[in-house]
């Protein structure tokens, strides 16, 4: 948010509610969807087959990138129904930026 990321470039939040309409909006307007795991939820709160996987279908059909932070979410094989997984997507070099970030942080 501060540009001190490779691209220097600043960044600010938006947040619609719903991850059609923010997916939506990042497709219009450029920059990268976030829904991360946390402390509480490591593997993330999107599900895989009914979130991750079709948007992330959509997003790299119009030219972007999705990724769990550390592997493409249309690679992964889901292992029961409602399997969740964090999901970062958007332009490529935005999210090649956060997967960067990712890599250097292990």
């Amino acid at each position: 948010r501060e540009g001190t990321g490779a691209s220097g470039k600043r960044y600010s939040s938006r947040y619609i509610g719903s991850m059609v309409g923010d997916v939506h909006r990042t497709l219009l307007y450029g920059g990268v969807f976030g829904y991360p795991g946390d402390t509480k939820n490591t593997n993330g709160k999107l599900r895989l087959l009914y979130e991750g996987a079709p948007m992330s279908f959509i997003m790299e059909q119009a030219g972007g990138l999705s990724t769990t932070g550390t592997e493409r979410v249309m690679e992964i094989t889901p292992e029961v129904v409602h399997q969740r997984v964090p999901i970062v997507m958007g332009s490529k070099n935005c999210v090649q930026e956060v997967i960067d970030a990712y890599a250097a942080a292990e």
